[in-house]
């Protein structure tokens, strides 16, 4: 199966189909990322969640500036709060507190990329146990379709879907609304199998699936080693061994159709919506999309 348009070349899909499925996408940066960007009202649609990656070793004050800029320009701001580099409740709560002063009610929690907990919490589960997150609108999650080796060394994904089970079960006990969001991947047989196998457990998360923007194909391949995609990075490996094509840019369009053709013959599958890692920048990954049948950016007059 053909997995990537890596030219300008449209995909064969239903543009319907593609339009309705990028509707309400969201898109993540960090507070050096959003420095870049005169105006995101001029590149994205008004109202378009924003997540706003904490990476290890980012002042609290950047993180929180950058969401108050971000949602003061009319846009959903949702903030990393990565377990395992927050070092007991009382800076979980600060963090918490800092971020409700400039408006935020979203948050996605996750254990965080580090090996060793720097304190007390080394899951997302035990950030939602906290009590910290009172009066927030939306809890986001992660997602793993292809599993993961830090949480499953031995290549499964038990405990994976274990702590799945946990958080959908969770959901059923908070008011504020959840979702998985997942590590990017690109191939859409495997997504969509994973998803319908989230359905089958009783897992009743909705799916905002991770998509990598449009990037260098030598970039993609850098970021995918580094956050631990599965077996579908073997697709831009052999893409990356054929040398008349390296140089070209990876675009996201065979992925998303496959997925977007299957949501539109299957109204029921759990896939809400498109996040995309804006791996090559965010504006290139904005005007693609738009360029694809999504909504443009607003005038920063509007």
């Amino acid at each position: 199966m053909a997995l990537f348009n890596f030219g300008r070349k449209k995909t064969e899909a239903e543009p319907q189909s593609l339009e309705a499925f990028l509707k309400g996408y969201s898109i993540e940066v960090m507070p050096r990322t959003a420095e870049k960007v005169e105006s995101f009202r001029a590149i994205l649609p008004k109202g378009t969640r924003v997540y706003i990656a904490h990476i290890e070793g980012t002042p609290i004050e950047e993180m929180v500036a950058t969401a108050k800029r971000i949602g003061d320009e009319g846009f959903d701001v949702m903030p990393h709060f990565p377990a395992r580099i927050i070092k007991d409740k009382a800076t979980l709560l600060d963090w918490v507190g800092r971020y409700k002063d400039v408006g935020v009610r979203q948050g996605l929690l996750l254990a965080g990329g580090v090996t060793t907990p720097h304190g007390d919490f080394s899951t997302s589960m035990q950030l939602l146990e906290s009590g910290a997150f009172t009066g927030f609108d939306r809890l986001h999650v992660a997602g793993h379709p292809e599993g993961n080796k830090d949480i499953d060394p031995d290549g499964s994904d038990r405990m994976v879907m274990e702590a799945a089970r946990w958080k959908s079960a969770f959901n059923e006990r908070t008011d504020a609304k959840m979702a998985m969001a997942t590590q990017f991947c690109f191939e859409a047989d495997p997504v969509i199998a994973w998803v319908n196998r989230l359905a089958a457990e009783g897992i009743k998360l909705p799916v905002h699936i991770g998509i990598a923007g449009p990037a260098k194909l030598q970039t993609l391949i850098k970021f995918a080693i580094a956050c631990g995609v599965g077996p579908s990075l073997r697709v831009l490996q052999k893409r990356a061994m054929d040398v008349t094509k390296l140089l070209l840019p990876y675009e996201p369009t065979e992925i998303l159709a496959g997925l977007a053709a299957h949501k539109a013959a299957n109204p029921d599958f759990g896939i809400e919506q498109v996040h995309f890692f804006p791996l090559g920048g965010i504006k290139t990954n904005a005007q693609w999309v738009t360029e694809n049948g999504g909504a443009s950016g607003v005038p920063a007059n509007a």
